[in-house]
């Protein structure tokens, strides 16, 4: 009797990029281990990018700081090429670096030394994102206005999230359904939520 798991689904294909091999040894290790597939690595920015663009990877995972192009440039550059979600490697937590990231697009990073259990959630949280981003993108049909509609969505995920105890999956799929509902853009329903909250703050206040 055969013990194989039905219909698996195909494992995300990652490209590893730091500029220490003995991490990138120790990442491919992890990766592999939890069932992902590692088609690349790169030890500088420039090669990271060039390698993405030609094997056009599920994700990248990069040190935010590397010869070359740092982390947060090619993140930028994958971004605005809509090619892969980039998660960022970082020694500290830096919020400079955190905010520029977040600028650039990045929805996850994660803190050297790191272990297995805190880099799969955040791999799967930047799948994820990165699927929204790309079907917000097909409803809106524009790059920068997807963007700009991105950053207050995930604003207005956040306010549900806390308000009204929702995962992100759900807070998502509630204000998609409220925008096709009232057939306003998800743009507008989003700001709705946002402007909700600060008035009930503040008159709370």
């Amino acid at each position: 009797m055969s013990t194989m798991q039905p219909a698996a689904p195909t494992p995300a294909r990652i490209l590893i990029a730091d500029d220490e091999s003995l991490i990138r040894l120790d990442l491919r290790e992890m990766l592999t281990e939890m069932g992902y597939d590692v088609i690349g690595e790169a030890g500088d920015g420039r090669t990271a990018l060039d390698l993405a663009r030609k094997m056009l990877p599920d994700l990248v995972i990069m040190d935010i700081k590397m010869p070359g192009l740092d982390g947060i440039s090619v993140a930028e550059e994958l971004t605005r090429e809509k090619i892969a979600p980039v998660v960022l490697l970082t020694a500290y937590s830096d919020q400079g670096l955190v905010e520029r990231a977040r600028e650039a697009g990045v929805i996850g990073y994660v803190v050297k030394p790191f272990r297995p259990t805190e880099l799969m959630p955040v791999i799967e949280l930047s799948l994820a994102r990165f699927d929204e981003f790309r079907s917000l993108e097909r409803t809106i049909g524009d790059l920068e206005l997807a963007l700009e509609t991105r950053k207050v969505v995930e604003r207005a995920k956040g306010v549900l999230m806390e308000t009204h105890g929702l995962r992100e999956a759900e807070a998502f799929h509630r204000i998609r359904k409220t925008s096709m509902d009232t057939r306003k853009s998800m743009k507008e329903v989003a700001e709705a939520v946002l402007l909700a909250h600060e008035m009930e703050r503040g008159a709370a206040g």
